[in-house]
């Protein structure tokens, strides 16, 4: 193998590519979202997070499990702080300002992660539990007669 030759260009100015200028990408504005749903569904193995607008559109979304948490640390409330942090920035990025807070489940991760939305200087207009609980549940089953 012989020695590698490098060319070297030279860069010459053209007066008329100076004079003209190329089109300029418009950052086309984001929609803003002043108040949004969050959604908390905490399970004893997972939690997830969603983000939506007010007529229920899903913004953004995450979750212990996606976030690379795996196994039963996924459950923590360690990991539903982090979700909670990762969906207060993307909230803060849609310009929202007030959120109504859903909760459903009976994990560990449902105050962590609302605790650490909270954190990032959101506000909160409602807390409400929509986790479904029986009223009575279904029959149980007869006595075993031997």
């Amino acid at each position: 193998m012989g020695k590698k030759r490098v060319i070297t260009e030279s860069k010459e100015v053209n007066a008329s590519v100076l004079s003209t200028k190329e089109p300029t990408v418009k950052q086309f504005k984001r929609k803003q979202f002043p108040i949004g749903i969050l959604h908390i569904h905490s399970t004893y193995n997972n939690t997830k997070v969603l983000l939506a607008d007010q007529n229920g559109n899903t913004l953004a979304w995450s979750s212990s499990g996606a976030l690379g948490f795996k196994g039963a640390k996924k459950g923590t409330p360690f990991a539903a702080s982090k979700v909670g942090d990762l969906l207060a920035d993307k909230a803060i990025e849609t310009g929202m300002k007030d959120v109504i807070v859903q909760i459903n489940g009976v994990g560990s991760g449902r105050e962590s992660a609302l605790r650490s939305f909270v954190a990032k200087g959101l506000g909160i207009i409602s807390i409400s539990d929509i986790t479904p609980v029986p009223h009575n549940g279904p029959k149980p089953p007869k006595p075993r007669r031997v």
